[in-house]
């Protein structure tokens, strides 16, 4: 069997199917058109965009990121940079102020080189025996008065060292708490030195409160002293007068 070309032939070709065949080539052609008018699709150029994109965004974070931790660093400097809003240096000042003026009125013997000096040469180290009776007991009558005002100054000094007690525990309470609810390393530090104050207002008036029993004990031994020269003086004067003679007495009558 033998295929026999395609042909068109006259008679095949009639109006009826030439019109078919002009439709079917009209409806091939736009739809061959379109399909070339597509865009390709590349795998590889759309990986990179999006790689570029991810890294776009990484970039982005991270400059946020940044932002945010050095936004962070100026608030941290701005606490460490917050005053304290406690003080109490005003209630220290007060405080030994007070001290200070009870010591100025240290009665009799002041605290002072040049009092000491004057005041001392005149009631403690001037008893002789050449004195008379009444000077020797004026000035020990002055001795026992500066040994008595001495302890007198001395509970004075006493007392208030006592009476700040107190105010020195509500500070320390203060400044205790202060320092550890700080915002920041200036706030502490200035807490801190502010305990420190306070501690050195404290070893003032120790120092106070030693300075004020010294003096007494030292005014009260140099009474002691100054008293046995004293009574020596007085015993220098009863040995001058010569011994008692006993002697006759007559004794008149009573006419009886």
């Amino acid at each position: 069997m033998t295929e026999e070309p395609f042909r068109i032939r006259a008679k095949d070709f009639r109006p009826g199917c030439a019109v078919v065949f002009g439709a079917a080539l009209a409806f091939v052609m736009p739809v061959v058109s379109a399909h070339a008018q597509w865009a390709v699709y590349d795998g590889a150029n759309h990986v990179q965009n999006v790689l570029i994109a991810a890294r776009t965004l990484q970039q982005i974070d991270n400059q946020i990121t940044s932002l945010a931790n050095q936004a962070q660093m100026l608030v941290n400097q701005g606490r460490n940079l917050a005053s304290l809003p406690l003080s109490t240096l005003s209630t220290l000042q007060s405080t030994i102020s007070q001290t200070t003026a009870l010591l100025a009125q240290a009665q009799n013997i002041a605290y002072s080189v040049q009092s000491v000096e004057q005041q001392y040469q005149q009631a403690y180290t001037s008893v002789s025996s050449g004195m008379s009776d009444g000077a020797l007991f004026s000035q020990a009558q002055t001795r026992w008065q500066n040994s008595v005002g001495g302890f007198e100054d001395a509970l004075k000094l006493q007392a208030r060292v006592v009476g700040n007690i107190p105010s020195d525990s509500s500070a320390m309470t203060q400044l205790v708490s202060a320092s550890q609810t700080s915002t920041g390393a200036l706030q502490a530090a200035q807490a801190g030195n502010q305990l420190m104050a306070l501690q050195s207002r404290q070893l003032f008036d120790i120092q106070a409160e030693l300075a004020a029993n010294g003096r007494a004990a030292d005014l009260e031994r140099a009474r002691q002293a100054a008293n046995e020269a004293g009574a020596e003086a007085q015993y220098q004067h009863f040995s001058q007068y010569d011994a008692y003679v006993p002697q006759a007495v007559a004794i008149p009558s009573s006419g009886y």
